[in-house]
């Protein structure tokens, strides 16, 4: 039986740069019909949910003047993130599985790991814009819409599109550098960038530890901003004796915990899952979860 996720690289016998590749291959999720429907079905419904449910909060976010405040309008820029993420290779998995045609191009290749690294740190960055929102808004109440002002929720939300794009770009314009020299395959049902440099002949030092790097500072980075500003509104609301308004103020934070807990649990998930078992089959599940 063939496996269940993988990504078939075509090249020649002769070391070249990964340019000269026209084609790629991604082999099927399954090769019984039955389970291919419900994989579609499956597959399609998420996407579904995904982008219906996101535009119903850009939707809502515009058309309600009350909600027109900077923790909705970083929502709204959130659920623009999550759909572009999702589309960037839910569509392309779909057709493939619909047509039973498993192929995809190099740009593609290469455009998917570019926008999936853009929308990933850009949703990583307005997750930390919305946990400084919350910190000025529960630590300092009566200067909230002094701080919080539109251009400064313009200027962060302009600053984590240009290091999304620059992260992107760089990663992607060093693939470009790779060559890769026999028939590969790559565990995985998507153009993930760490997959994809795996099997190259060239040396991957670099991009190994540009990847390393980025991800240290960029999402280690974060995430200490989030349990920083988490931590001064702790402190903080210990010290009201109200309980109401504490409750209150935590229940305010609820949605972005939510967020918050769900993105970086699943790229633990993922890494942990890619270094403690060698069946890429359960690492492209937890990629895909």
């Amino acid at each position: 039986m063939s496996p269940i996720f993988g990504l078939r690289f075509i090249f020649c016998m002769e070391p070249r740069n990964q340019t000269a590749v026209s084609e790629l291959l991604l082999l099927e999720l399954t090769d019984d019909p039955a389970l291919k429907s419900i994989l579609f079905s499956l597959f399609l419904s998420m996407y579904l949910v995904t982008v219906l449910g996101n535009l119903i909060i850009i939707l809502a976010v515009n058309s309600e003047p009350h909600l027109h405040t900077p923790m909705y309008f970083f929502l709204s820029k959130l659920s623009f993130t999550d759909i572009f993420l999702s589309t960037s290779t839910n569509p392309k998995k779909l057709v493939n599985i619909h047509s039973k045609i498993w192929g995809i191009s190099y740009t593609g290749c290469l455009s998917q790991v570019f926008f999936v690294l853009a929308f990933l740190v850009s949703e990583n960055c307005l997750l930390t814009a919305m946990a400084y929102d919350r910190y000025v808004a529960i630590c300092h109440p009566l200067m909230y819409t002094i701080i919080m002002n539109p251009s400064l929720c313009v200027m962060l939300v302009l600053i984590s599109l240009f290091i999304s794009i620059v992260d992107a770009l760089l990663h992607s314009l060093m693939v470009l550098q790779l060559s890769f020299c026999t028939d590969l395959q790559i565990p995985h049902f998507f153009c993930e960038l760490a997959q994809v440099i795996k099997p190259a002949c060239s040396d991957t030092l670099i991009n190994n530890i540009l990847i390393y790097v980025f991800s240290i500072l960029l999402g280690g980075s974060a995430l200490f901003g989030i349990i920083a500003s988490y931590a001064q509104m702790v402190c903080f609301l210990l010290r009201i004796p109200s309980t109401g308004r504490k409750y209150k103020a935590f229940s305010t934070c609820g949605s972005h915990l939510l967020g918050v807990s769900s993105f970086y649990g699943t790229g633990f998930g993922v890494y942990i899952s890619s270094t403690v078992t060698e069946s890429s089959t359960k690492t492209a599940v937890a990629s895909m979860m």
